[in-house]
């Protein structure tokens, strides 16, 4: 497949962004990994004059709504119409500028998601195949891998998920836990028959490698191309597109009573329906922006999502055979909180809807230190010392700083008209070269979705006007060459201008107060770099500040408030109950020792996994541990712990395990080692 992708002219742009699920309110990793660079896109394409539709809505259906709304007392669609209305609030005063905000609950979305469905079905490609689940006797139902619950058999953590475990990470299939129990009723579910569809991925297998790891090699970013390859050389599997359920969009074929699509299979044509409903309120034809070769499709998704983008939506595309494919799908890595992850469940987020209330007026702010700080390549950490930093020495003082010191020396020396341009000299002439070469500069970036790398480059032309009007000193040329200071602030002004213009995709509230104090016209992106956006004599209007210092007292009060969380987190956590009783003979089938780790390293292609080379006094064996979270390999050698040294051993990640370290769970989920006292030599049996 040829490389046509980064030599053709496009004629129109499809942008999505991930469909926020409508269990929950938006926080600042969701802003920083999709939404905030997603929107600076779009302006960005708007300010070139192309004809885009950016496309987002609530991801409605799926088995966390039903269990949230199980949870509250309250029906699945009372749920969704909460999270709906929050988070679309949230985006629209945030300035986030969708076309539109659907939703999967929307008739015309069942009406897609069905219509995909039925044409896949009738050309024959999905296989039909009988299985076994689990199924609840007491709530006679069928059970969601998430509705099941046991211990995983890979490290025994109690508490796994049906379809993964959250200690160490292992995808999981309901089958495999030990002792599952139904989430429902407690009781242990039962394997039952049931029918479902599934899409043949491995038939695809050859189409994708030559789109994906031949045609977009050199314009992917290397995080999601890596896991694309990393998919495709494992091999795919048929993968069901279908599930036993009441919520969500009904399979429209016979005898499936009781099914709906999986969640993984409708929310994305989501943005189908989404941009059908855009067209029908707008009186536009909504096929051309996802069937037409002279259309650029881009997904903004955060790395969870890039299988599902750019793996099995793209098969259900191809099998449906009218659709183009995404040209690009630049995903983020994760943001951290304060070093740590966030995490909607312990409440260790910045909440969106919580920041517009309690920072009124700083929308800009926060779009500019989460892009500044973008999780563009690898995982990155928020902390509110470096929020307050870019604000107060990089908005204020820089930016902020150099176009109030330009406008009152304007209004000071010339009744707030803009002056004329006299003699240039070398220095001007190397900062009006600079001036020219900026819009360049950042355009560049943002085509290639490189949004730190962008909103940098405005800075630094903020920084270049900043230490030209200091070095020029026109508050003291003034009083010898008031010739001088004319050329001095018509570039100064100049500056500003194109300053309001290039800010806009990043800071669209500062740039509007900008265009109202300088007086311009609504500018297009060619405009960027020119030296006459002011004309001479043209009235600006009084300044106003365009940021105010953030105190040391209200970012205290937002690090009190996570370090209240982290407390209550603590208090809330219940010790665990006791399991059920065993005899002394039992315990003493357990042979617990005292042993050294010699070697330790990483287990590739996972987060929780170290494979240690363990020194217990009889032997030297290989241990798998899911305590990666929590310990580097260094800090791990020469370590005293104690191991059970009986335990069968298991495969886990192709690598054979022979035993388990003991460690202690603290209350806010951490690990620590669990070990007998120093002077304890290895190879003693704790009894």
């Amino acid at each position: 497949m040829n490389n046509h992708h980064q030599t053709k002219a496009f004629k129109r742009y499809t942008v999505t962004s991930a469909l926020p699920y409508a269990n929950g309110p938006i926080h600042i990793g969701h802003l920083a990994g999709v939404y905030v660079p997603s929107d600076i896109y779009v302006r960005y394409l708007r300010m070139k004059k192309e004809d885009v539709v950016f496309i987002c809505g609530s991801d409605e259906h799926g088995v966390p709504i039903t269990i949230k709304a199980r949870q509250e007392n309250i029906t699945p669609q009372q749920v969704v119409d909460k999270y709906h209305q929050i988070n679309g609030d949230a985006f629209n005063k945030l300035g986030i500028s969708f076309d539109i905000y659907h939703r999967t609950t929307a008739p015309l979305h069942h009406e897609t998601a069905s219509q995909i469905f039925k044409t896949i079905y009738d050309k024959g490609i999905f296989e039909e195949n009988d299985s076994e689940q689990y199924f609840d006797e007491k709530e006679n139902q069928f059970l969601a891998d998430r509705y099941i619950t046991g211990t995983c058999p890979h490290c025994s953590y109690e508490k796994a998920y049906g379809d993964q475990c959250e200690n160490c990470g292992t995808s999981l299939n309901p089958q495999d836990l030990i002792e599952p129990k139904s989430v429902l009723s407690g009781n242990k579910p039962v394997l039952k028959k049931t029918k479902h569809w599934y899409l043949p991925l491995n038939k695809y297998e050859d189409v994708l490698s030559k789109w994906i790891l031949d045609g977009h090699k050199s314009d992917w970013k290397t995080n999601v191309y890596g896991q694309c390859k990393s998919w495709l050389d494992h091999g795919l599997q048929p993968r069901a597109v279908t599930r036993d359920l009441e919520w969500g969009v009904k399979v429209p074929v016979e005898d499936s009573e009781g099914k709906v699509l999986y969640v993984w299979f409708d929310a994305p044509i989501g943005y189908i329906s989404a941009t059908r409903e855009w067209a029908k309120e707008n009186g536009k034809d909504w096929e051309p922006y996802w069937k037409s070769d002279d259309t650029k499709l881009v997904h903004f998704i955060g790395k969870d999502n890039i299988v599902f983008h750019c793996i099995i939506f793209p098969v259900i595309l191809m099998a449906e055979g009218s659709y183009i494919l995404p040209e690009n799908v630049p995903a983020n890595e994760f943001l951290n909180l304060e070093g740590d992850k966030i995490s909607t469940s312990r409440n260790w987020a910045v909440w969106l809807h919580e920041y517009l209330e309690e920072f009124p007026g700083k929308q800009d702010v926060l779009r500019y230190a989460l892009c500044a700080t973008a999780p563009e390549t690898k995982d990155n950490d928020f902390t509110w010392k470096d929020f307050q930093s870019r604000n107060n020495s990089e908005l204020l003082a820089i930016f902020g700083n150099f176009v109030n010191r330009t406008l009152v020396l304007t209004h000071k020396y010339y009744e707030g008209k803009v002056p004329s341009l006299g003699e240039i000299t070398e220095q001007d002439k190397a900062v009006i070269e600079q001036i020219k070469a900026f819009p360049g500069i950042i355009a560049n970036s943002l085509d290639k979705y490189r949004f730190r790398e962008a909103v940098g480059e405005m800075m630094n032309l903020a920084r270049l006007g900043n230490k030209y009007l200091t070095d020029e000193e026109p508050w003291k040329v003034i009083k010898t060459n008031p010739e001088r200071v004319k050329t001095v602030l018509n570039i100064s002004l100049q500056i500003c201008a194109n300053l309001s213009l290039v800010c806009a995709p990043f800071i669209p509230f500062t740039a509007e107060k900008m265009s109202k104090m300088l007086n311009i016209k609504e500018l297009l992106w060619d405009d960027a770099g020119r030296l006459d956006l002011l004309k001479e004599n043209d009235l600006i209007n009084q300044p106003e500040l365009l940021f105010e210092k953030i105190e040391d007292e209200t970012i205290q009060k937002q690090i009190d408030k996570l370090q209240n969380t982290k407390q209550q987190n603590i208090i809330n956590a219940k010790a665990d109950p006791l399991k059920p009783e065993i005899s002394f003979d039992d315990f003493q089938k357990m042979d617990i020792r005292t042993a050294i780790v010699l070697k330790a390293e990483k287990v590739a292609k996972t987060k929780k996994l170290l494979k240690l080379e363990v020194d217990t006094g009889v032997d030297i064996r290989t241990v798998v541990s899911g305590i990666a979270e929590y310990f580097n390999p260094e800090d791990v050698i020469g370590k005293k712990v104690l191991i059970l040294a009986n335990l069968q051993p298991r495969l886990i990640k192709d690598i054979e395990s022979h035993g388990m370290i003991l460690m202690a769970e603290r209350r806010d989920g951490s690990l620590y080692f669990v070990s007998a006292g120093d002077d304890v030599e290895k190879g003693c049996k704790i009894s």
